[in-house]
């Protein structure tokens, strides 16, 4: 399959014909600066159960609310000095808002599984800029693949994941970081935790916050998944995946890192944000290879390696 009749072009003509789909409740392919999101109107029941049926998603896995502007976010959750102040700084950008959801907000009950909080970005990409802006609604946006599967950073991706079956793409090329964006929930009594690493490191919250803490006096735990991304085992290529490796597994494709040269190689100047932004389409072409297991470099955990890592490791377990 070409794919070439899902595809919308990155023109006046696919952005408009991109928000006329999702006005009537449509799916739209979406490219973000992170990963291609799979795009439905955020207030519509009928919509985000498409989205789930789309993807093959469990129900009790809520989905990230993307936002054209932090007005249109205010709407929806209640804002404290904290929120405001990462959005100032972050916004349009990789960083995730975990907050409380806002008493009458217009969001369907599925999106944030029942939960009383609501996951919020504003994306930085041109494409999705404009296509919200000419939208003026929410959307809720998981990845654009099936569920568990490898997360799309190329239009081929999401064609590839959904075939025939495919809903229409905007075409917006590679995604510049690759890698799915933080996510830190901002507790009602001042406290903070990271929730999936990203782009926006732990050592940059860290330095802005002070120390990662739940809020003070809490006495609930908080749920086994908060947030997208915490399933233990996600972002699987199909494929045993050995990690943290100087050489091959014998037989198996290599994803190379720095020095270490393999079939692939993420960075080779050793470059992190290099190796995020490759991630993805490493693991893709790893997935596509005749070969039955995947080997992967050993990769420092510091900064961005954190979440680099941690995407690897849900991989391993998938």
């Amino acid at each position: 399959m070409s794919g070439k009749q899902h595809l919308l072009p990155p023109d006046d003509a696919g952005i408009a014909r991109a928000a006329e789909l999702l006005r009537g409740g449509g799916l739209v392919a979406m490219p973000t600066e992170t990963v291609y999101g799979l795009a439905a109107r955020a207030d519509s029941t009928q919509a985000v159960a498409e989205i789930y049926r789309t993807k093959g998603r469990p129900d009790f896995n809520p989905l990230i609310v993307h936002v054209a502007s932090l007005d249109m976010a205010r709407q929806l959750a209640d804002y404290d000095a904290v929120a405001e102040d990462l959005a100032a700084r972050y916004w349009p950008g990789p960083l995730t808002l975990v907050l409380p959801l806002r008493e009458g907000a217009a969001i369907a009950p599925a999106v944030t599984a029942g939960l009383p909080t609501i996951a919020l970005r504003q994306p930085a990409h041109p494409l999705a800029s404009r296509l919200l802006g000419e939208l003026r609604l929410p959307v809720a946006a998981p990845s654009a693949n099936r569920s568990g599967a490898l997360s799309p950073t190329r239009p081929e991706h999401v064609l590839q994941s959904f075939g025939e079956a495919c809903p229409p793409v905007l075409d917006g090329g590679a995604c510049d970081a690759g890698l799915e964006s933080t996510i830190v929930a901002v507790r009602p009594a001042g406290g903070w935790k990271l929730l999936r690493p990203g782009p926006v490191t732990r050592e940059e919250l860290q330095a802005l916050l002070g120390s990662e803490q739940e809020s003070r006096g809490a006495t609930t735990a908080s749920p086994l998944v908060e947030s997208p991304g915490q399933l233990a085992a996600h972002y699987s290529p199909g494929k045993p995946v050995h990690l943290h490796r100087r050489e091959p597994v014998r037989g198996t494709f290599m994803i190379g890192f720095g020095d270490i040269a393999g079939d692939v190689n993420l960075s080779p100047s050793g470059d992190k944000a290099e190796a995020a932004a490759r991630l993805y389409e490493c693991l893709h072409l790893a997935a596509a290879s005749d070969k039955e297991a995947i080997s992967v470099a050993e990769i420092g955990s510091e900064g961005l390696g954190r979440a680099i890592n941690d995407r690897l490791e849900r991989a391993a377990a998938g």
